[in-house]
């Protein structure tokens, strides 16, 4: 057995305290501070770029054909589009997410001089004014306002306070970790696959075997907005996991237990021989796990392949109800993935000729091409045992 126990309470305490922090897609600075102290605190060596994405290494026997994983600290949130004469700011979404789920969100504002408190609010919010019209009213970013808990009357008042065109806005998470496993939050995607790698290197740090390359730990802080980890892998690094959330809805295989590996989003199928690779540890160390698609979804994979990158990309990923909204995600998924995360960072090398950039057909993939063997099964009969 390759993967270890991981230790949930640690898992489940670091999730908290990420959530705890607001980091919207260009106001990371805090939650990275975060993330690279408790790197230090688990004596792992670190480095960031300048705009603060994470790259933590754990040494391995080679350093040619390493591996990386990634997740992103970013989330979702919003920015001031406009100072509305009625005291009140006009807004746009960071990231992609529904003005849907803004409504009746508590936030904080963040400007130059400090940050207020405040709620988004549709344009109708008072039933006692307008009646059936606040169930009639569309749904988007023009039909929402951001009302901020000051003496806020019209534009002069919020250009007072030092509200400006631009401001970012961070919207509360509302984190509730149930006694049955279950967390219900905004931004478990992906502060939620950040925790389970940080688990997970706590683990492999606590074991203290060499593994057998070097794998690097990757933190982007613009996932949301598609930029991602565009400029994180080195020349070493030759394969690339990401970590971040499944699609759970109908007509999806994802779940709230256990890993689900997607084979594919909008940007085509992942790595053929990586992806197997995962699906192997998961069934030769007894981790649950499922098969998936995903239609509408792109991850740092995406940015990094777009940016440049020859890596093999995979995606492994914890089941999430009502991604972008309400989210809901299983302690077991999480468990699972950096018991996954584990397994991998341990397992051998099976493509040594991904230590070089470029090579000859000598060692290079084979895809099995072979008609498969079919069985003769001949129709049972009539049976009264259920199947």
């Amino acid at each position: 057995m390759s993967r270890l126990k991981i230790d949930v309470d640690y898992l489940a305490d670091v999730l908290q305290r990420l959530l705890e922090i607001p980091s919207p897609a260009g106001y990371t600075d805090t939650v990275v501070r975060y993330a690279c102290e408790e790197f230090g605190r688990l004596g792992v060596k670190y480095e960031l770029t300048r705009r603060g994405a994470i790259r933590a290494h754990l040494p391995g026997n080679e350093s040619r054909g390493a591996r990386a994983l990634s997740a992103h600290l970013d989330t979702l949130g919003a920015q001031v589009k406009n100072l509305k004469p009625n005291g009140r700011l006009e807004l746009v979404p960071v990231g992609h997410w529904s003005a849907r789920f803004a409504e009746g969100a508590r936030c904080t504002l963040f400007t130059d001089r400090g940050s207020y408190r405040g709620s988004i609010l549709p344009l109708k919010a008072s039933g006692h004014t307008y009646n059936e019209q606040i169930d009639t009213q569309p749904i988007g970013w023009e039909h929402v306002e951001f009302r901020v808990d000051a003496l806020t009357r019209n534009i002069r008042d919020l250009q007072r306070l030092g509200i400006a065109i631009g401001d970012i806005i961070a919207i509360d998470p509302r984190s509730e970790f149930l006694p049955n496993g279950f967390i219900v939050s905004r931004y478990l995607d992906d502060k939620a696959g950040c925790a389970a790698m940080l688990a997970a290197v706590k683990a492999l740090v606590e074991e203290g075997g060499k593994l057998p390359v070097d794998t690097i730990f990757m933190f982007s802080i613009s996932e949301e907005v598609g930029v991602g980890a565009s400029s994180l892998p080195t020349q070493d690094i030759a394969s690339l996991v990401v970590v971040d959330n499944g699609t759970t809805a109908p007509g999806q295989a994802s779940d709230e237990f256990g890993v689900t590996i997607c084979m594919a989003d909008q940007t085509g199928p992942f790595d053929y021989h990586l992806t197997r690779k995962l699906i192997r540890l998961c069934r030769d160390n007894d981790i649950a796990f499922q098969q998936d698609l995903f239609r509408f979804y792109r991850s740092d994979s995406a940015s990094a392949i777009e940016a440049g990158h020859d890596v093999r990309t995979a995606l492994i990923t914890f089941g999430i109800d009502a991604s972008h909204g309400h989210e809901r995600i299983h302690m077991h998924a999480l468990r699972s993935l950096a018991e996954l995360i584990t397994a991998y960072a341990r397992s051998s090398v099976e493509i040594p000729r991904d230590m070089e950039e470029w090579g000859s057909l000598k060692g290079f993939t084979k895809q099995p091409m072979k008609e498969a063997e079919s069985t003769l099964v001949t129709p049972a009969g009539p049976t009264n045992e259920r199947r």
